[in-house]
């Protein structure tokens, strides 16, 4: 555990730390009448002795139970492997903090000892906190590039292509540096008939951050009317705290929420920025984020060449293949008369086959109907009456077809082939 280190300011007495003195007094008579304190006035005189003897002091350790209030105020204890001592840093100096404290976390403080007396408790007053062995700006950096990429902001599928021929490029750098003159250097190199347009904004300080996030959702706004198609957002290189403004939370989120592909170029190739993994691509230098952004023009010439010599190609073949499709379909185009003499032709077929169908269904319904004829007549009991014998009938115009349908005496008609027979039953005779 890291050892407290302790840088101690003894100020001069002056007239207000002569009086918190206690009385000398010699011993006679402090046997005879011992000062008798009170609570609230021993703490005082406490708070009095140490906030003026610790008034300046360095302080190392470990934060533990670790407390922001809703005002903004952090509550704390600091700690090595013997001691601890409670810890206040007021709003007012915690928000200039550039990291989150947190437990376990080490820290270098600078305050001051002070006695809060309702508990009677010392404490430290903290103005600045450091973390040790990591600047608070690397620390910052860190935290804040945890919590976004947990976010999802800095992940690979939220990125859009960059157009391989912007109709025009929007850049966010300051108008006097040597960024701006040497990105338009590679430009005009390259492809000089992209046009591109401006939007000036600070690149260092406390006003950058918020320029530089009016900028890119300016070129948003404007993104069909003025035909942007990719941004460009960049300074030159410098340290950490030159960079800061890139690292910005409401800069990357603004930057991850652009519908315009931006371009990141902050820096020299080593220098890292939160802009530059929320961008959908990270150029090492403002100079190379130019040469992303436009095709070489030479190269866009030859290509261009090779497409029409492709495409000319392409509709000869075209126009040979229908040419040949033509004189086929000629060869096989025959007059009307010819097709007419077919139809006709086909038309005659036709009609013969239809009509000896119809033959030959009329001959075949007769011999149905001649067999169903013949089936009839051997079924005609008119017939079996030709062959000798006879159809007998009662009065009632029924059949007779046994004695005991009848009696004595009943008058009977007899049909045969050539006529009738009327008889009358003499006498029944059961076989």
């Amino acid at each position: 555990m890291p050892s407290v280190i302790f840088e101690v300011e003894i100020p001069p007495m002056d007239e207000t730390s002569k009086k918190i003195e206690p009385i000398q007094q010699n011993d006679s008579v402090a046997q005879e009448s011992p000062k008798i304190w009170t609570v609230s006035k021993l703490t005082r005189h406490i708070r009095l002795t140490l906030e003026s003897q610790f008034r300046s002091l360095i302080l190392e350790g470990e934060l533990s139970n670790f407390k922001r209030s809703t005002p903004g105020h952090l509550y704390f204890q600091i700690k090595d492997n013997q001691a601890q001592i409670r810890g206040v840093m007021f709003r007012q100096a915690a928000r200039f903090l550039k990291f989150e404290p947190s437990d376990g976390l080490e820290v270098i403080i600078k305050g001051h000892i002070s006695v809060y007396e309702p508990r009677g408790d010392y404490q430290i007053q903290v103005s600045s906190m450091e973390p040790k062995g990591l600047g608070s700006l690397q620390l910052a950096f860190e935290q804040l590039k945890e919590k976004l990429e947990q976010e999802g902001l800095f992940h690979s599928d939220h990125k859009q292509t960059i157009p391989f021929f912007p109709r025009r490029i929007g850049i966010v750098t300051s108008p006097t540096g040597a960024v701006i003159h040497d990105m338009l250097h590679v430009l005009k190199r390259r492809c000089p008939i992209v046009p591109v347009l401006l939007y000036p904004a600070a690149v260092q300080g406390d006003q950058a951050s918020p320029k530089l996030i009016e900028a890119i959702q300016y070129f948003n706004q404007i993104r069909e009317s003025h035909q942007i198609d990719v941004i460009i957002i960049g300074r030159g290189g410098g340290s950490i705290e030159d960079l800061w403004a890139f690292n910005n939370e409401e800069l990357v989120r603004t930057i991850f929420h652009s519908e315009i592909p931006v371009i990141s170029a902050v820096g020299h190739e080593t220098d890292f920025t939160l802009a530059d993994f929320a961008s959908d691509l990270r150029a090492p230098t403002p100079s190379a984020a130019m040469e992303l952004a436009v095709p070489e023009i030479q190269d866009l010439t030859a290509s261009l060449k090779d497409r029409e010599t492709r495409l000319l190609t392409a509709i000869r073949r075209h126009i040979q293949q229908h040419q040949a499709n033509i004189v086929m379909t000629t060869q096989r185009l025959r007059s009307p008369d010819f097709i007419i003499h077919q139809h006709m032709q086909r038309l005659d077929d036709l009609s013969h086959r239809l009509q000896i169908f119809m033959q030959n269904k009329l001959l075949q319904s007769k011999d149905q109907l001649t067999q169903k004829i013949e089936l009839l007549n051997s079924l005609n009991p008119l017939a079996v009456i030709k062959r000798g014998y006879g159809l007998i009938l009662n009065d009632s115009q029924k059949m007779v077809q046994s004695i005991h349908t009848v009696q004595e005496d009943d008058a009977l008609i007899i049909h045969l082939s050539d006529g009738k027979l009327k008889t009358r039953i003499e006498k029944k005779l059961p076989k």
